[in-house]
């Protein structure tokens, strides 16, 4: 679609939208879904797509440039357009609404209750018909102790046998070893097994207190009975079962059960949380990553968690503790009336929600680092750098500049070299400014990158690939302008403003952004932030020696070779405060009389 607004055939249908609630889709030149929406009124939700004050970010301006058809359903409510955004989204994956990632790399477990004697399996997929599932587990390793936990202590067949239809000639090696009772060949009635199938879904729900009893119950019957063996095994058991449950606090969320909802956000990254709360005990986490979240706010991406994730899910408990309200609160209410939803402000349930969304930030945390490693070993930084920036050659040569000041005295320059993606720190350099400068953050630019790049051509060296300016577009606009001033306006430039981590670009009127897990932006931060090190080192530096230097200044029979000697000597101002008269009368140029009269002058000075 080209710019300045819809075409014709799109204007029509804007034109005649209706008023009221509503789904829509904004659709591509080839018919591909781009973006779900949903909307209390069609007409003015749809349409503001197109006014001026609309496309505030890039992910906006590219959705609205891709716009060719839309296509709307109306609905009878708020409450319905939300289930049905949901279910489009789910059929479609449009590339620009916010995504819970695959689910499919996380297993659960699977309770078959269709069929009459049912099995535990573990599963990627949910296509099981009527199967009960638990999970996705994220740590595969708590999957695994509750599927061993739940051998040891209940006999669930673990064979494959479509019973009652199928049967084998004789039990398997599960029954004669305690851990099945055989219902392949009759041994087992159906109503006892499902009875039994019961206890086991309440044990994966964390209603552990029914099964504590019956491990009790039964080593005290093997122990009467005299099979020590087995009785140890179950008091191990249990002992199993009070380690993997020590309960984080003794305290319950109000009366009952609860599920809390933790959330964190960093720029393009979001994670939400799940704790299961049972009997006072986190029994189960649950977490999703949520992608293409740029743009949006953290109550639209917390309402997508709580539709998309969290409502479908099995085994709910009545109340639901938030951080915040999300977006559409009401409808999303609606979607389990059953249900109490809490933002708590203090209490325990504030506490739980502490706990989930520690737990999210740290899982967060992981991810970017995890995605960080990853992207430096799939792809050289410095050629992703290049690609990112459009730049038609690779910046293996980058240079970065700095300005650094303080209360407008000891302003500095400094200029750092990455070559290859590492510091070359032979290449660095480091500028006293003079003049206006001093006073002018733009003027100090202009003074740097007029006496570096008059340098580094008159004496014949490489100019840089890339020019990276700490700033925004007043910093990059005065060193375009010393660049031209010397005739070298080819070499690429950019501002790194360090609020937002906006890249801009000359005559570009949008700056960049790019993600928080880019290698291309980490290097760049690296870059800045090393010159900004080594330039606040200088700045330090010099303010030291005028601190030194001006101290000295006006002692009578003192002038500059006598306080190079003495600097030389004692090394610093307070060496020199310190020393005694002796010791200031034996360097070279200094009597007795004019050492007391240094220290004199000194301690006058505080």
């Amino acid at each position: 679609m080209s710019g300045g607004g819809p075409a014709e055939p799109l204007q029509r249908k804007l034109d005649s939208l209706p008023d009221g609630p509503g789904v829509y889709l904004w659709k591509d030149g080839a018919g591909e879904a781009l973006y779900v929406g949903k909307a209390r009124n069609l007409r003015s939700r749809v349409r503001s797509y197109f006014a001026s004050d609309h496309a505030e970010s890039p992910k906006n301006q590219l959705l609205v440039r891709l716009i060719a058809d839309v296509e709307t359903i109306v609905v009878e409510s708020d409450t319905e357009s939300l289930l049905l955004e949901n279910n489009l989204i789910k059929e479609y994956q449009p590339r620009f609404n916010v995504r819970l990632k695959d689910d499919k790399s996380y297993p659960s477990i699977a309770v078959t209750l269709k069929e009459p004697f049912p099995r535990l399996l573990v599963t990627r997929r949910r296509d099981l018909p009527g199967a009960r599932y638990f999970g996705p587990y994220t740590d595969v390793g708590e999957m695994r102790r509750s599927l061993t936990l739940v051998r040891r202590i209940f006999t669930v067949r673990s064979c494959s046998w479509n019973l009652p239809g199928d049967r084998p000639e004789r039990p398997c090696l599960d029954y004669h070893i305690g851990r099945c009772r055989a219902p392949c060949v009759g041994w087992q009635d159906e109503a006892s097994y499902r009875a039994m199938i019961g206890e086991v879904i309440d044990f994966l729900e964390g209603r552990t207190v029914d099964v504590r009893m019956r491990l009790r119950t039964m080593m005290r019957e093997a122990s009467e009975r005299e099979d020590f063996e087995r009785a140890k095994d179950l008091r191990d058991t249990l002992k199993w079962l009070d380690q993997a449950e020590v309960p984080t606090t003794v305290e319950v969320v109000g009366t009952g059960d609860a599920d809390v909802i933790g959330f964190a956000r960093d720029g393009d990254d979001a994670v939400g949380v799940l704790f299961r709360v049972r009997d006072g005990r986190v029994v189960h986490r649950e977490h999703r990553f949520l992608e293409n979240v740029e743009g949006e706010g953290d109550e639209a991406i917390l309402e997508a968690f709580l539709v998309r994730y969290y409502v479908p899910a099995e085994g709910r408990a009545d109340r639901v503790v938030l951080p915040f309200a999300p977006a559409e609160y009401a409808q999303v209410e609606a979607l389990l009336p059953d249900t109490l939803w809490l933002v708590p402000q203090r209490g325990t349930a504030r506490r739980w929600l502490e706990l989930a969304e520690r737990n999210a930030r740290h899982l967060l945390e992981s991810l970017r680092l995890e995605s960080f490693e990853s992207d430096e070993r799939a792809e050289d930084p410095v050629y992703a750098l290049g690609r990112d920036l459009g730049l038609s050659v690779v910046p293996r040569l980058l240079v970065c500049v700095d300005i650094s000041t303080n209360q407008g005295r000891d302003t500095v320059g400094s200029l750092i070299c990455f070559e290859g993606g590492r510091p070359r720190k032979s290449e660095y350099r480091k500028f006293k400014i003079k003049g206006e400068g001093q006073q002018d953050d733009y003027a100090a630019i202009h003074e740097v990158v007029t006496r570096y790049l008059t340098r580094r051509r008159d004496e014949g060296k490489p100019l840089p690939d890339l020019m990276v300016i700490d700033g925004g577009k007043g910093q990059l606009s005065s060193a375009l302008d010393a660049a031209r001033g010397l005739g070298l306006s080819e070499i690429p430039m950019i501002g790194l403003a360090k609020r937002e981590e906006e890249i801009f670009f000359p005559e570009r009127a949008e700056p960049l952004r790019l993600s928080r897990r880019s290698s291309s932006l980490r290097l760049l931060q690296r870059a800045r932030d090393e010159a900004h090190r080594f330039g606040v080192t200088y700045s330090r530096q010099r303010r030291t020696v005028r601190t030194i230097t001006s101290a000295l200044l006006d002692i009578p029979g003192v002038g500059p070779e006598r306080r190079r000697r003495l600097l030389e000597k004692f090394g610093s101002l307070a060496g020199v405060k310190s020393a005694s008269p002796a010791e200031i009368a034996s360097v070279e140029g200094f009597s007795d009389k004019l050492a007391a009269r240094v220290l004199e002058h000194l301690t006058a000075k505080g």
